[in-house]
């Protein structure tokens, strides 16, 4: 059994040095400065997408969230009955306490991400879903919370309420709080909220730690992240649009928020021990000064885009080198140290490498295929243990989640509530496969959603952007072209300009790249990822010059961006500045070592300064980490001294680049022979979508609103696909007492025995919005089909009964209903137009739940309805109310046997 030695991780999501370090200079911050000087520490790379739950369990694995299986904050309900915060049932690999546990540790773990309901570990376990739990007051939730159970009633007096926090507590933070007129402003019960939870965490911790014997703990503290969305922006120094006299009230608080985690960060470490060792890290940081954007996206996780790149890691203790600094760490490094620590074997499946530089005596590696294949003990929960539904809980923390902004605000409809968490799990898993150079399985996802939501322009760009990558440049330009019509008028967001600049380039047009990039670099965008893409495509197309302006830029704005590093080292290189190329790869690497192009740039330029050696070692990392790099194969074929013995060597290597540049050859080919390909795109929106796609991210216009308060009017509509159950529908609200408008102009006919209640002008409300005006429509229901919803005029309110229905369902009955009638429909077999059908059906109810201000929906299944009715009529009740259905008993005369002519099979 390996030597046991005491290892404390501790997570300060979104902590950055960039705050820490002027709080360290002016002394503010002692219990980190000793740290610092005993021990070592550095920067520590991301991933993306910037979600919290993705990157902590990634901390936890090693491995990256298509491993672990963690894609965001809430996920699908299995059989898409509503949506809950993700959890730990649905990670699909150990973590780095279930490794350590089956090799006799004591673990325990606190508040980590995704950790609900509490695995049983030989330690202490206290879920994510603390706080919600105690909120609802539910035992079981507490102890689904908490493992072992027993431990319930000692730490749920660890819940500090936010009515508990007083002034005094405030104060530290904003000094000048009594001045705050909190009838105007809810900042202070914000920070109120937030303080509470940080002390929360902070009491279990200290008594998990206190409780026992344990050999590793792992505590996650989410405040500085919270603080930094709540108040970053009143962060000195004072942003455009920031009042003076809310600055001087509020530009203390991220300041008092470091000095407060330092004070917690001492009483832990004196529970803990001076034999233990200390790991603190970050997931991301946060942008400050110019650098924080302007606003936040009005989409789900919109707060990402306030993430910066680069977090931070110090390592402290016995078995860590002292006054140190390390550099490349990424996230992904951090379980694999910790097993480097704990002296077990690295899982050969994991992404992260051990920190060897920062260990004093630099330990043996040894390397298994899986931890997943290790069997024994691991306190994991056994297989098929299922979470019973605890709504309230779920509710709770998803409230939380939406209050901070990461999450949209929860529909009670459990199938809208379903296909949301759905879309933003898949389009989250679609960046992990972008980021790891998986373009392919990113466009099966992206296509998808698209089709579900055709006007959301992160799915256009994002899309695009997987099509170049994968080769398909001309498919990215045309899509491009459809989501952003206007784009050649210089309206092209910048994100969108860098894919469509890289799609000409990939069809050839250099020029006409440039010539989009040149508007980026002469605003000087401040965001130095854009930077950095702008200067490698002008880089990949020829114009050098412009390309290291783009470079210098990025610099200038973040002195610690590797990528602009490594680019301007190429620029370097290209121009025969071969020391400068050296020093500037060199550069890339303290602060981003998992970084193959300036390994081989850096080893490009010691060849040409003939410091032989050490370019032999640089493209030897190089080929370690991208094993197919046949160039950097070749040079150490090359450089291979000629010496007795060396021959066969260098042959190897020699023969090795020539077979992988065949290889990279055809993969090369392959892409090329996809640029002016034209694939079907998916469902592309109409030409008003840029309208659209901005409504559906920002508020509505203040003269919408206006006149939508004017109006004070609410109509009841009947929707869904054509032959859904529509008709049926109308018919029983008809019985139940609320009159259809209809002008009987289709009469009943063999495919619709009843009627079809329609509204002939209905089909025109697009062209004539005023029809919806006459106020007696508020007192009789609307048959609206699902395809002209988007239509309808936005100064009302609408409440609308959406029909459900199996697509293949609808497909036969409308095949039937044609065939009978002579008439011509939809062309294809009918598993493609039930497959158009739903996708059509999904985009309109994602765009309907996203229009909250505007629509209220009651799904109903149609199957259900005729089967078993009373349920459904109870819920159309309490939708429409007494007042508008006086005789609900009425409407189940209307069903009747034989109405369900066309059933699905299988």
């Amino acid at each position: 059994m390996p030597k046991k030695r005491k290892i404390l991780l501790l997570g300060w999501d979104g902590a950055d040095w960039e705050h820490i370090n002027p709080l360290l200079e002016a002394g503010e911050m002692p219990t980190l400065a000793a740290l610092i000087e005993q021990g070592v520490m550095g920067n520590l790379a991301t991933l993306q997408p910037m979600v919290s739950p993705m990157l902590w369990n990634s901390i936890a694995t090693g491995k990256t969230a298509d491993k672990h299986g963690v894609h965001g904050f809430i996920e699908e309900v299995p059989g898409g009955k509503g949506a809950r915060p993700w959890t730990s049932i649905n990670r699909h690999t150990k973590a780095v306490w279930n490794i350590l546990q089956q090799n006799g540790w004591k673990c325990n773990a606190i508040a980590w991400w995704a950790s609900h309901p509490a695995e049983p570990l030989d330690g202490i376990v206290v879920s994510n879903a603390f706080r919600a739990a105690c909120e609802t007051g539910s035992r079981r939730a507490l102890e689904d919370a908490i493992h072992p159970p027993e431990m319930t009633d000692r730490l749920v007096h660890c819940r500090m309420k936010p009515a508990e926090v007083t002034g005094a507590d405030l104060r530290p933070f904003i000094p000048r709080a009594a001045e705050v007129d909190q009838q105007k402003d809810d900042r202070l019960q914000m920070l109120a909220r937030v303080l509470a939870d940080t002390v929360t965490t902070q009491a279990l911790a200290t008594d998990v730690l206190e409780a026992g014997d344990w050999d590793f703990s792992a505590v996650y503290f989410d405040s500085v992240d919270h603080f930094c969305h709540g108040f970053m922006p009143y962060h000195p120094p004072r942003m455009p649009g920031v009042g003076e006299e809310e600055f001087a009230i509020y530009k203390d608080v991220i300041r008092g928020c470091y000095r407060f985690h330092d004070m917690m960060l001492q009483r832990l470490l004196e529970i803990a021990g001076p034999d233990t060792t200390l790991i603190l890290c970050s997931d991301h940081g946060f942008h400050s000064r110019h650098l924080r954007p302007p606003g936040t996206p009005r989409e789900p996780a919109g707060p990402v885009y306030w993430h910066r790149d680069m977090g931070i890691i110090l390592l402290h203790g016995p078995g860590i080198r002292s006054g140190e600094r390390i550099f490349g760490a990424n996230i992904l490094d951090i379980t694999p140290t910790i097993l480097a620590l704990a002296d077990l074997p690295v899982g050969r499946d994991m992404d992260g490498k051990p920190l060897i530089q920062a260990f004093a005596e630099p330990p043996e590696i040894s390397i298994i295929p899986s931890w997943d294949d290790v069997p024994g003990n691991d306190g994991r929960h056994p297989p098929g243990r299922t979470l019973e539904p605890d709504d309230a809980t779920a509710a709770e923390l998803i409230r939380q989640f939406a209050a901070l902004g990461y999450v949209e605000e929860q529909t009670t409809d459990a199938t809208a509530a379903a296909i949301a968490a759905r879309t933003e799990s898949e389009y989250n898993l679609a960046q992990v496969y972008l980021a790891t150079d998986r373009p392919d399985l990113a466009i099966a996802l992206l296509e998808n959603l698209l089709c579900l939501s055709p006007w959301e322009t992160r799915f256009c760009h994002q899309l695009a952007n997987a099509y170049v990558r994968a080769g398909y440049c001309r498919a990215a330009g045309e899509l491009l072209a459809k989501a952003w019509p206007d784009a050649d008028a210089g309206r092209l967001p910048p994100a969108a300009r860098l894919t469509l600049a890289r799609a000409r380039a990939g069809r050839g047009d250099f020029d006409g790249s440039a010539a989009l990039l040149r508007h980026i670099v002469a605003r000087s965008h401040p965001l130095p990822a854009v930077l950095v893409d702008a200067g490698d495509i002008l880089a990949g197309t020829g114009h050098w010059a412009e390309a290291q302006a783009a470079y210098e830029l990025a610099l200038k704005n973040a002195p610690d961006c590797a990528a602009a590093w490594r680019g301007l080292s190429e620029c370097h290189l290209k121009n025969q500045r071969n020391e400068a190329a050296a020093e500037a790869a060199l550069d890339a690497l303290q602060h981003l070592y998992h970084m193959p192009r300036a390994h081989f740039t850096l080893g490009v330029a010691l060849a040409r300064l003939g410091r032989r050696d050490e370019a032999i070692e640089a493209f030897d990392r190089t080929t370690r980490m991208n094993p197919r790099h046949h160039a950097a194969r070749r040079w150490i074929g090359l450089l291979i001294p000629a010496e007795p013995g060396n021959d066969f060597a260098s042959a190897a290597h020699l023969a090795e680049a020539r077979s992988l540049r065949r290889e990279n050859a055809r993969a090369r080919l392959l892409r090329r022979s996809r640029v002016n390909e034209s694939r079907p795109l998916p469902t592309i929106p109409p030409p008003d979508a840029r309208r659209k796609r901005i409504l559906a991210a920002r508020p509505l216009p203040e003269e919408i609103k206006a006149k939508r308060a004017a109006s004070g009017r609410t109509l009841t509509l009947v929707s869904g696909l054509p032959r859904s159950g529509t008709s049926l529908m109308m018919q029983m609200l008809a019985a139940g007492g609320l009159q259809p408008m209809t002008d009987g102009l289709r009469t009943a006919d063999n495919d619709n025995p009843n009627g079809y209640y329609e509204w002939e002008a209905v089909k025109t409300i697009g062209q004539h919005p005023g029809l919806f005006d006459d106020p007696s429509l508020d007192r009789r229901s609307i048959k609206v089909i699902s395809m002209l919803l988007d239509k309808l005029p936005a100064i009302h309110r609408y409440r609308i009964i959406f029909m459900m229905r199996d697509p293949a369902e609808i497909a036969l009955s409308q095949a039937r209903m044609l065939q009978r009638r002579g008439t011509e429909g939809m062309e294809g077999d009918p598993d493609s137009i039930a497959r158009t059908l739903l996708a059509h059906r999904r985009a309109i109810l994602h765009w309907l739940h996203s229009q909250k201000d505007l629509f209220d929906i009651l799904h109903v299944d149609y199957a259900q309805l005729l089967s078993a009715p009373a349920p459904a009529i109870a819920q159309i009740m309490e939708f429409l109310g007494p007042e508008l259905l006086p005789v609900p008993e009425n409407m189940t005369g209307v069903i009747r046997s034989g109405l369900h002519r066309q059933k699905s099979v299988g």
